[in-house]
């Protein structure tokens, strides 16, 4: 008998992992801190040709691209003279489940199923259960999605009790927790009874099927435009859409595309307290995992998270969960499409950025979801006020997170927040310092970390001298 109490599954997580992915982390680890990243990403044996053939088996990718015309005109009112770039939208909700989280899933679903593997598990409360549930099944293989579900008070966030819905229309066996320790630690124990792939959000391979997404992107709008995209916004959240998407933009050669992440700005909110929980309307796509994620990628289900948004990364912005709200609307209103929360993330970020930009420039948008009963505003807002939320209308510079939420009253109060980069750059060096314990560098970390952070090598060893590292080898 195996001890499964808490101590005993974690101390064997590495092992679990090994077994449950298949890559062999520690071998591409080197120096004190680093890691081969792109080394990890080249342990994925599909060219960027054959992850689209993949794909398109089991009805993902080659998604609609739209221009949002009457929006574009609309932004232009409000615009100074000169100003109001064009919009554009990637529909991401014709994917088979309905989100981008299809292209995560494909890839990985169709490893495990060349790999031998009988069934698939993930451990997420957001569309990617769903996406892994359908691509399973179409596949033949069993699936089970892990979620955070309720809080103390066995109440349920209505947008996670839709996507638990979706997963079993699916067949797939969705286990629920409540918020708190025990996610990872169900996981790890499923993994290991079943002997599941992990389909894990943060593999290479999940990385690498979002790649075709903006290699899509960036062809598309050069055949339509003649030339490529000024910027792509992209919801940001644990850094994947961030990661895979620059790398498909990489590919198809837009080197001059500005990555542009956006979240919602849930600060003040913790993610794992139990008080928290229900007190936010977006369960992804916020401050709540986007920026944790990107000051230590690797506190996810893998040794070593494929996701890593500061390598990619041009501009980080927040924006209100009013301000998303509104823009569901809009869309809905002057474009005809009705679409989830998540992808309007983006396209709330894009609508005051496209007012400051060219009207010869192009923004693209991920709209990156469905939507459906929970994630639509009216079952959110009522949930909110359920919740003691206050809900109404006025300026989103009057939002607190967990206290109100401030629908605005026109396009023209739609703004964003810049998150300081080079604040998240710090902290993520100084997290890889405390993690590993290391007050002496091997000659290759510095250059590790300027890959990570977009610094120049000379400006990391700077801050680490400042940190009282010894750099000199």
């Amino acid at each position: 008998m195996k001890d499964n109490s808490y101590q005993a599954v974690m101390a064997r997580k590495k092992e679990i992992m090994k077994k449950s992915v298949g890559i062999d982390y520690a071998v591409l680890e080197y120096g004190r801190l680093s890691f081969d990243y792109e080394g990890l990403m080249k342990s994925v044996p599909y060219s960027l040709e054959q992850v689209a053939e993949i794909q398109a088996e089991t009805k993902v990718g080659k998604t609609p691209l739209f221009e949002l015309k009457n929006l574009t005109s609309l932004i232009r009112r409000y615009s100074p003279p000169g100003k109001g770039a064009r919009i554009f939208i990637k529909d991401e909700a014709a994917n088979c489940s309905g989100s981008f989280k299809d292209r995560r899933a494909s890839l990985s679903v169709y490893h495990a199923k060349k790999l031998g593997f009988k069934g698939v598990i993930a451990a997420t409360s957001g569309n990617y259960g769903a996406a892994v549930a359908a691509q399973a099944a179409q596949r033949g293989l069993k699936c089970i999605v892990v979620q955070e579900v309720y809080d103390s008070r066995k109440v349920g966030q209505p947008e996670i009790l839709e996507k638990a819905r979706k997963c079993e229309a699916y067949g797939a066996e969705v286990v629920q927790l409540t918020v708190g320790p025990e996610l990872f630690y169900v996981f790890l124990m499923l993994l290991e009874e079943t002997g599941y792939f992990n389909a894990s959000l943060y593999t290479p391979y999940s990385i690498a099927g979002i790649e075709t997404l903006g290699y899509e992107v960036a062809v598309e709008i050069k055949e339509r435009e003649g030339r490529f995209p000024d910027a792509v916004v992209i919801t940001h959240a644990g850094g994947g859409n961030v990661t895979g998407t620059a790398r498909g933009l990489l590919k198809a050669g837009a080197v001059k595309t500005r990555v542009i992440g956006a979240s919602v700005d849930l600060t003040g909110l913790h993610m794992a307290s139990d008080g928290d929980f229900n007190k936010k309307s977006f369960t992804t796509g916020h401050t709540g995992f986007g920026v944790p994620f990107a000051v230590w990628p690797d506190r996810s289900d893998v040794p070593r998270n494929a996701a890593r948004p500061l390598r990619y990364l041009d501009r980080y912005v927040t924006v209100t969960q009013g301000e998303v709200f509104f823009t569901t609307e809009v869309l809905a209103r002057l474009e005809g499409l009705e679409r989830g929360p998540a992808g309007n993330t983006s396209l709330a970020a894009a609508i005051a950025l496209a007012k400051e930009m060219d009207r010869d420039q192009i923004i693209v948008v991920q709209e990156t979801e469905y939507t459906g009963a929970g994630k639509h505003p009216l079952a959110q807002l009522s949930f909110a006020r359920r919740n003691g939320i206050e809900v109404r209308r006025g300026h989103p510079s009057e939002n607190i997170p967990g206290k109100n939420i401030i629908i605005p009253e026109s396009i023209s109060q739609l703004g964003y927040r810049d998150v300081d980069l080079d604040e998240l750059r710090r902290s993520y060096i100084k997290n890889a310092l405390q993690k590993t314990g290391v007050k002496v560098l091997e000659k290759n970390d510095p250059d590790f970390l300027s890959e990570e952070t977009k610094w120049p090598v000379d400006r990391v060893v700077e801050f680490l001298e400042d940190c009282g590292i010894e750099t000199k080898f």
